[in-house]
């Protein structure tokens, strides 16, 4: 049940990051939203690392291996995402959002021979239709004609490579702490991403003198919130859980993003969008409750 509190509380400050990015993105680039925050959650893991008292060698192989977790999990999971919602509309990324659960489940059986069984199938189609009814008012809105095509797709790649990193990433939490793992794959993309933002997005260095206290708050929430703090509880989850079922509570983010918006940003909840957050919370407590049961039965 441990696990189950921690999926949901990172969930719930996942649910935090658009409005952030929101707060930041009048003063630097997609590029600086991204390693920005991850430099510095970098730098607030270093000395975690150096306090465990079973810490793992980093040999060549593994280092390759983050690499490879980094370039194609993280960089397209927020760089690629950043770009791609530039170029489409958000009501667009929130309903293309909605594959990530479903390829995370595809990668966990692809990568991990994990089982897709019945329970989860209906809890995830409970998810689903419970997310389409919170997006309710984003239907109508939705604009998938060849003017956003190539945004679209740069979203939809986004989205695979989270799947991708959620999935494939757990390999590495066999022989590596969760702390570890997120420390060597953000070195990974601080080698990835820097000599890109120095090339692409000068001035948003030139730019930090000049933050209002808008920008800061938004950069001080996405360092600590969405690329630290929450990053540990999922990969400390991941431990414990299948990638299955971490992927089914991907689904809270948009339930928890509806009263974040309510509260932050003043908007207005339908009966749909609350009926709709009931269904998925739902559903996830469902999933959670049997396989709680499930574990007696398979001791």
């Amino acid at each position: 049940m441990r696990s189950w509190l921690l999926l949901f509380a990172c969930n719930l400050m996942w649910a935090l990051q658009f409005t952030c990015i929101k707060l930041v993105e009048g003063q630097v680039g997609g590029l600086f939203t991204v390693w920005a925050p991850m430099t510095l959650a970098t730098v607030m893991l270093y000395p975690l690392i150096r306090l465990e008292k079973h810490r793992t060698p980093l040999n060549k192989k593994d280092a390759l291996t983050f690499l490879m977790l980094a370039g194609l999990g993280i960089f397209p999971g927020q760089v690629i995402m950043t770009w791609g919602t530039r170029l489409s509309l958000a009501s667009n990324a929130a309903m293309l959002m909605l594959t990530m659960p479903v390829s995370t489940a595809l990668f966990a059986v692809l990568f991990l021979r994990e089982r897709m069984i019945p329970v989860r199938w209906v809890s995830f189609a409970a998810a689903l239709v419970g997310v389409v009814l919170c997006s309710g008012g984003d239907l109508r809105n939705l604009n998938f004609s060849s003017g956003y095509l190539v945004g679209n797709f740069l979203i939809f790649v986004g989205t695979l490579g989270s799947a991708f990193y959620n999935s494939y990433g757990k390999r590495m939490l066999e022989r590596y702490s969760a702390m570890e793992m997120l420390f060597y794959s953000y070195v990974a993309m601080f080698i990835i991403v820097t000599p890109l933002v120095v090339w692409l997005e000068p001035g948003s260095f030139l730019a930090v003198p000049h933050f209002t206290r808008q920008t800061w708050t938004g950069m001080g929430l996405l360092t600590f919130f969405h690329n630290y703090l929450s990053m540990v509880l999922f990969l400390k989850a991941l431990q414990k859980l299948d990638a299955i079922q971490a992927a089914l509570c991907n689904y809270l983010v948009t339930a928890f993003g509806l009263p974040v918006a309510a509260i932050w940003l003043g908007e207005r909840l339908s009966p749909a969008a609350i009926t709709g957050g009931v269904l998925v919370l739902a559903s996830t407590l469902a999933i959670t409750i049997w396989e709680e049961f499930r574990k007696p039965e398979q001791a």
